[in-house]
């Protein structure tokens, strides 16, 4: 799980892009007077994030010759036109509107970066933008294009196969909260650390196939975003569905299993449970349900009179029942247009979801996981006894071997040279084969 805000940022629309976050004083911003004819200076991809505090936010700006435009994924808003781009020297200045609201972004280029304030409805921020080199966007994924069905389109993803003839053992990897790739990557931090990609790659090599995929609103799945009043935790969990059943019906695979990861760990029972799953396996994933997570969490950042105001909320939507007047301060996480998705994830209990499940179930942590404790892990394997459970000693959240410090922990998040902790695939495979996973003999049930 990532933190609070970070969690809740995967449910944000477009159209409400940061109409929850604390109010400041009005802060105008003079449009600039002077434009140069070409912005071939800035030209090309830039990535970055609106410092909001506790929860930056990720952005993409691609700039033309004469515009641009500007994504922000965790929002579902891709490529949306900016009105206007202009720049005069290092000054540059660009906006957009959503609903007859401006919001402007002006700063100044220095090099391959580019920083200034952001304005929304008199709501200033600073924001960051760095150059990305052509070899960074042009960057290929090895493996299969693949696309599953869905109830009103399809949703895309990436096959890897061994090397040697099939049928193969497929597994789905479900990736975890917030705007995180089907690599294991999020924009909001600066690099990457390809752990998913990386499993998927190790799973191949050992004779196991794997599909990976972005989540709705995310990367090559972006136009499955949709209005945030119309997301429900259920829709994720049928994503996940809709792959295994496509497995089904291609005679290359024999058994199929979900490996879900954080938050992913969560989609990934409910998904098993609902269809013809032959194994489940569970990276880092939560062993509470979503508003003991929060309420945790918000421990941590709130006054005392906005922390019982959030109880009462959470007990609230618990019940099924929205709340219509919810302070200023509190509208990044329950305003009234995210609370429909809330109740449909606060009724998913893990403890009681891995209960549920009539399959094999390995349960896998590591000691060094500073946002899933390995206590999660335990109290999943306690629920649910017959399953196995794996605790790598020196594995973090990112399935890489991280020092014991935080500073050095987070520093394994944007490495993408470091190899997934040892001992993880091993006991993947080990768990494969001790359950007949790996026999070819095609699953009849």
């Amino acid at each position: 799980m990532k933190r609070l805000l970070s969690i809740i940022c995967i449910i944000v629309s477009a159209a409400l892009l940061m109409a929850g976050c604390r109010t400041k004083d009005e802060v105008q911003v003079e449009e600039k007077s002077k434009e140069v004819s070409s912005l071939k200076a800035i030209e090309g991809r830039w990535e970055g994030d609106i410092k909001i505090p506790n929860q930056p936010l990720p952005i993409i700006v691609h700039f033309t010759k004469k515009d641009g435009t500007i994504s922000i994924p965790v929002q579902g808003l891709n490529e949306f036109p900016l009105t206007s781009v202009k720049l005069s020297e290092s000054d540059l200045f660009f906006d957009m509107k959503i609903q007859n609201q401006q919001i402007t972004f002006d700063g100044k280029v220095n090099q391959d970066k580019i920083s200034g304030t952001f304005v929304q409805k008199g709501q200033a921020f600073p924001f960051e933008l760095l150059k990305k080199s052509d070899q960074a966007v042009e960057e290929k994924e090895s493996g299969e294009i693949v696309q599953a069905d869905l109830k009103n389109g399809t949703i895309k993803g990436l096959l890897e196969t061994p090397k040697h003839e099939g049928p193969f053992p497929v597994m789905i990897i479900i990736a975890g909260s917030g705007p995180t790739d089907k690599d294991g990557n999020t924009i909001a931090t600066p690099g990457k650390n390809n752990s998913l990609k990386m499993l998927a790659e190790s799973l191949a090599e050992k004779g196991i196939a794997s599909i990976r995929y972005d989540k709705r609103g995310i990367g090559e799945n972006m136009q499955l975003a949709g209005k945030e009043e119309n997301l429900r935790f259920e829709q994720y969990i049928d994503d996940a569905a809709a792959w295994v059943q496509f497995t089904k019906k291609d005679g290359r695979f024999s058994k199929v299993g979900i490996i879900g990861h954080s938050e992913g760990s969560l989609i990934g029972m409910a998904a098993a449970k609902k269809t013809e799953t032959d194994i489940f396996i569970s990276l880092a994933g939560a062993g509470e349900p979503i508003d003991q997570v929060l309420m945790k969490q918000l421990e941590e950042q709130l006054t005392p009179s906005l922390l019982t105001e959030s109880k009462d909320i959470l007990a609230k939507l618990k019940q099924g029942k929205q709340v219509e007047t919810v302070s200023a301060h509190l509208q990044s996480v329950f305003r009234p247009s995210v609370q429909p998705y809330m109740i449909s994830w606060i009724q998913y209990n893990p403890l009681e979801s891995v209960k549920e499940l009539n399959i094999p179930v390995l349960i896998v942590n590591g000691n060094r996981d500073i946002q899933v404790p390995a206590t999660n892990a335990k109290a999943l394997h306690e629920e649910k006894s017959d399953s196995e459970l794996l605790i790598i000693e020196k594995m973090n959240h990112v399935l890489k071997e991280a020092p014991a410090d935080r500073a050095g922990n987070l520093a394994t998040y944007t490495n993408p040279e470091l190899p997934l902790s040892s001992g993880l695939v091993s006991g993947i495979i080990e768990f494969l084969n001790k359950n007949d996973i790996t026999s070819k003999n095609k699953n009849t049930n």
